[in-house]
């Protein structure tokens, strides 16, 4: 049985909303410094376009419910030591640190 996962295509678009606002940022720190600088034969830096193929988002995916089964395996462990009967932001932010460096 294939486990759950998150949707490719959510992830796609979370992604290009991410390079989206980054490439307005930098065009807005830049100012119109580097706005004609070649990238490859016929293309800017500016109209140049970030996407991801689908392996790329596949593997986003996993990664993504891998890490947040395992925040909520290790926040689980810590509210059932202190007796809670749920998982709150305090056992979260408990385990965070550890967890990217685990990651």
């Amino acid at each position: 049985m294939e486990e759950v996962t998150f949707d490719p295509g959510l992830i796609q678009a979370i992604f290009k909303h991410i390079w989206t606002r980054r490439a307005l940022e930098r065009e807005k720190n830049e100012g119109n410094d580097g706005t004609e600088c070649e990238v490859g034969t016929g293309t800017l830096k500016k109209t140049r376009t970030t996407s991801a193929n689908s392996n790329a988002l596949k593997l986003s995916c996993e990664l993504l419910r891998i890490f947040i089964t395992e925040a909520v395996q290790r926040s689980a462990m810590i509210a059932e030591a202190e007796g809670a009967g749920k998982i709150e932001g305090t056992h979260l932010e408990r385990i965070l640190p550890q967890l990217l460096l685990d990651f």
